[in-house]
C-alpha cells in the first residue's frame, strides 16, 4: 500500500488532473525500473505472522523497523508517533496491513541493478531477522494463518479500508490482511505510448499470474486455485478492480483515465498526520468543494495523487505503469518479474508484438484469461487455446525485447538481461509454476503438513 502523497497546491483547473499524470512522460533514455515485493513475517518460535508490537527482545515488526533503521541507516517513517516505514536512497520499505515487509525500490536502469537491490535488501532483513527470532517468507496468500490471526497495522488509512471492505466485496480484508505480491512500476513516454503499454499490461496480466501463481493454500489446506490471490482480487471491490474494457476503446488517454479515477469512490483525505474518513464519497464533489468530509475545501494534487493509489485495476496508471497481477514468490521470481514486463514493453518492437498478440482479443477473452490463470495456471485454456502455449510466446517475446536492448551485467560479463526469464523459461518447459510444487510437496513428502513450508521457502 503507499504511503501519503506530498506537494501539489490546491486543484484550480480539471485539466491539472490528467496534467498530473502526463508529467510523468519519460524520453526512453530516462525510462526507469521500480521493483515492488511483499514478504510475510513470523515467529519461529510458533510460526505465527509477526505483531506490530512485542515485549522487549521478542520479535515483531516494530522490532524489524527499528532494527533495520539503526543498523543499516534506514529514515524512519512515522504516523502518530509509530514508526510505519522507512526511506533510504530513493527506495522505501512499508508495511502492508496485515504487517507484510513491502520493499518499494529505487528507480533503477537495469535488471541487473534491481536484483542487486533486492538481494541486498532481503541480506539486511533476514540479518535483523534471524537476530529476532523471525523469518520471511515469500507466497502469494498466507498459507496456514486465519483472518483473525492477523494483526492489523497501526495506520489510520488501514483502519478505514478494513471497514470499507467489509461492505463493499467478499474477500477484500482477505486481500489486505493475507496476500502478497510482486510488481514492477514502469514509465511510458507520451498518451499514445502510455495507451499501447497499458493495453498490453492488461491483457497479458493473466501470463503474469500464471507463471508466478503461488498461492495454493488458505487455511492450512488447498484451496482449489494455483493463485487465491487472482481470486482475491476477482471478488473484492468491481468499482476499483478489473481488466478495464474501457481502455481498449477508442478514444482512449489521460482524460478517459481521470474519469475512470473520478467515478471510483474515495476512502480518505489526508491532512496534519490523519486519515479523514471519506468512505465511499466522490472525487468529483470534492472538485466542487462538496465533499461531505471537508465541507468547502477543494483537494490539492497530493490528494489527487492519494485518491490515484486507491484503484487497484490489473494494470493501473499514475505517473507511471503498475504491473500488478503476480503472486509473491521466491527470490528468483522477484527478479523475473521485471525482467519479463521490461522485454516485453521497453523494446518498441517487442512491444508492437505483444500488441499484435493481443489486439484482437474481446473483453470475454481478457477476462477468461484472467479467471482461467488463477485457477489453472499453466495449465488454464480459452477458446482452445492453451495458456502455456501463449506464455511461451509472450516469453520468447520479452526475451528479444531485453536481447535488444543490450543492457549488460557483472562488468559487462553479461550481455543482456536475458537470463532472469530462465526461471520463467523452465516453469514453461516443465509446466510446472511454484504453486504446483507446492501441491506436490504437499500431497507428498509433507504428508498434507503445511508446517515445513517455512523452513524450505524462507528467503
Amino acid at each position: 500500500m503507499s504511503i501519503p502523497q506530498q506537494g501539489g497546491g490546491p486543484i484550480e483547473r480539471p485539466e491539472q488532473l490528467a496534467e498530473y499524470i502526463a508529467s510523468g512522460e519519460k524520453p526512453k533514455d530516462s525510462w526507469r525500473i521500480g521493483t515492488e515485493h511483499e514478504k510475510f513475517g513470523y515467529r519461529h518460535s510458533d510460526l505465527m505472522p509477526l505483531p506490530y508490537e512485542a515485549p522487549a527482545g521478542q520479535p515483531s515488526v516494530k522490532a524489524m523497523l527499528e532494527g533495520l533503521r539503526e543498523r543499516f541507516g534506514w529514515t524512519p517513517v512515522l504516523e502518530a508517533g509509530h514508526i510505519i516505514g522507512l526511506e533510504r536512497d530513493g527506495a522505501n520499505v512499508s508495511l502492508e496491513p496485515g504487517g507484510q515487509l513491502e520493499l518499494s525500490g529505487a528507480p533503477l536502469e537495469t535488471i541487473h541493478q534491481t536484483c542487486d537491490e533486492v538481494n541486498s535488501h532481503l541480506a539486511e532483513v533476514r540479518e535483523i531477522a534471524d537476530k529476532l527470532g523471525a523469518g520471511f517468507i515469500g507466497l502469494g496468500a498466507a498459507p496456514i494463518w486465519r483472518q483473525d490471526q492477523m494483526p492489523m497495522m497501526p495506520k489510520g488509512r488501514y483502519r478505514l479500508m478494513t471497514d470499507y471492505m467489509g461492505r463493499v466485496g467478499t474477500l477484500g480484508t482477505q486481500m489486505m490482511y493475507r496476500t502478497c505480491t510482486v510488481q514492477v512500476n514502469l514509465d511510458f513516454a507520451s498518451e499514445a505510448d502510455m495507451v499501447q503499454k497499458l493495453r498490453v499490461a492488461l491483457a497479458l496480466q493473466p501470463v503474469a499470474n500464471a507463471l508466478f501463481a503461488n498461492s495454493p493454500f488458505l487455511d492450512g489446506k488447498p484451496n482449489g486455485w494455483k493463485s487465491w490471490r487472482a481470486h482475491i482480487w476477482q471478488n473484492l471491490d468491481a468499482a476499483r478492480t478489473g481488466m478495464l474494457p474501457f481502455v481498449f476503446q477508442d478514444g482512449m488517454g489521460y482524460e478517459a483515465w481521470v474519469d475512470y479515477v473520478l467515478d471510483v469512490p474515495m476512502y480518505f483525505v489526508y491532512r496534519d498526520g490523519k486519515y479523514i474518513d471519506a468512505l465511499g464519497q466522490s472525487f468529483r464533489d470534492f472538485l466542487k468543494g462538496q465533499l461531505p468530509a471537508l465541507p468547502g475545501e477543494v483537494p490539492t494534487l497530493s490528494d489527487w495523487a492519494d485518491h490515484l493509489t486507491t484503484v487497484f485495476p490489473e494494470a493501473r496508471v499514475k505517473k507511471f505503469i503498475e504491473m500488478r497481477g503476480a503472486d509473491g514468490g521466491p527470490w528468483r521470481r522477484l527478479c523475473a518479474l521485471p525482467a519479463f514486463w521490461v522485454g516485453l514493453i521497453y523494446d518498441q518492437a517487442a512491444l508492437d508484438a505483444a500488441w499484435d498478440l493481443v489486439k484482437g482479443w474481446d473483453a470475454e477473452t481478457r477476462e477468461g484469461w484472467r479467471r482461467e490463470a488463477g485457477l489453472h495456471a499453466l495449465d488454464a485454456e480459452v477458446g482452445g487455446r492453451k495458456m502455456r502455449d501463449l506464455a511461451r510466446e509472450v516469453v520468447a517475446i520479452s526475451e528479444a525485447g531485453l536481447k535488444a536492448r543490450a543492457r549488460p551485467g557483472n562488468g559487462r560479463l553479461v550481455p543482456d538481461e536475458t537470463h532472469f526469464l530462465d526461471a520463467l523459461k523452465e516453469s514453461i518447459d516443465s509446466g510446472k509454476v511454484p504453486a504446483d510444487e507446492l501441491l506436490a510437496k504437499y500431497h507428498g513428502e509433507w504428508q498434507q503438513d503445511l508446517t515445513p513450508i517455512y523452513s524450505e521457502y524462507s528467503y
